[in-house]
């Protein structure tokens, strides 16, 4: 089966980052996201607010980068999660676990936090922060931050500026 969700808003509150007994961190906030269309009347787009919840190294993240106002993209799993209120009447609530987290702002466009980024936004610093594994080098498909590349099949990590080591006897390059 199939349950992933992709949602792009700006953080209603400041991250609330609380741990378990057992020490895991684990971080609430809330996104709300316009919606594409206006109401019947053709006046102004409704907003949905999208509760969001994040854990590990993922709440860490964005307990430490984002701040109220600031634009998020956010893709994870929904998850309709029941419960007893006070008077014991049984609800439901979706949220998002989130699994991956980027700026979809840069810190000039946001109200505080975080870094510079590039129009595209950055991604996470690292694999487990929200960005696929091998995917925080100095560009490509993610943005990101230094580090080099990945080497194919695994290997050492090389910068985007030295190709030495990827030179053959020839002195060409293998691509």
């Amino acid at each position: 089966m199939l349950n992933h969700i992709t949602i792009m808003g700006r953080l209603t509150r400041d991250p609330e980052c609380r741990r378990t007994g057992s020490g895991i961190p684990v971080t609430s906030f809330t996104i709300a996201c316009d919606r594409d269309f206006s109401g019947k009347d053709g006046g102004q787009k409704e907003t949905d607010f999208i509760d969001c919840v994040a854990w590990r190294n993922t709440a860490e993240f964005i307990h430490s980068y984002f701040s109220k106002g600031r634009m998020a993209v956010v893709s994870g799993r929904l998850q309709i999660r029941t419960w007893k209120d006070k008077d014991g009447n049984n609800r439901k609530t979706a949220e998002v676990i989130v699994e991956n987290c980027y700026f979809g702002d840069s810190k000039s466009d946001g109200n505080r936090g975080g870094y510079s980024a590039p129009a595209g936004g950055y991604s996470a610093p690292a694999p487990g922060y929200g960005a696929p594994a091998g995917s925080y080098g100095t560009g490509g498909q993610y943005g990101g931050y230094g580090g080099g590349y990945a080497a194919p099949g695994g290997g050492d990590q090389y910068s985007a500026n030295n190709f030495d080591m990827l030179e053959g006897e020839d002195g060409q390059l293998p691509f």
